[in-house]
């Protein structure tokens, strides 16, 4: 499975931005998107996370209410719209994919077997 992250960009704060994962290749073999970020000289965090199948999401206690994560699955994409976004939320973020997993294990990156390449997203205050 390969992955297109796309959307990141330059926002004030309180802005919005909505980020864009296309999946190609063996796209039949992912049943989980998550969306993470790293921040400089940060740890890599989670952010969201969507089942392919269900529709079932998961975020971030720091994201939940301002972050939205949807899929299409015709088109074989994951979308995060991101809103009231806080300087704090600058960071690269990436979108990765697993084929199959229990819920508790979502929140791990280590879980995802491919990922996309990453966008900037850059909120000024």
């Amino acid at each position: 499975v390969q992955l297109q992250a796309s959307g990141g960009g330059l926002v004030q704060a309180g802005g919005s931005l909505r980020l864009s994962c296309a999946a190609s290749g063996r796209t039949f073999s992912w049943n989980t998107m998550g969306w993470f970020r790293q921040a400089p000289a940060k740890e890599r965090q989670f952010v969201a996370a969507i089942r392919r199948s269900s529709g079932t999401t998961y975020y971030a206690d720091s994201v939940k209410g301002r972050f939205t994560v949807s899929r299409d699955n015709a088109r074989n994409t994951v979308s995060l719209q991101m809103n009231s976004l806080k300087p704090e939320d600058t960071a690269v973020y990436y979108c990765a994919a697993a084929a199959s997993m229990i819920s508790s294990s979502v929140y791990w990156g280590d879980n995802y077997h491919y990922w996309g390449q990453g966008t900037q997203v850059t909120v000024s205050s």
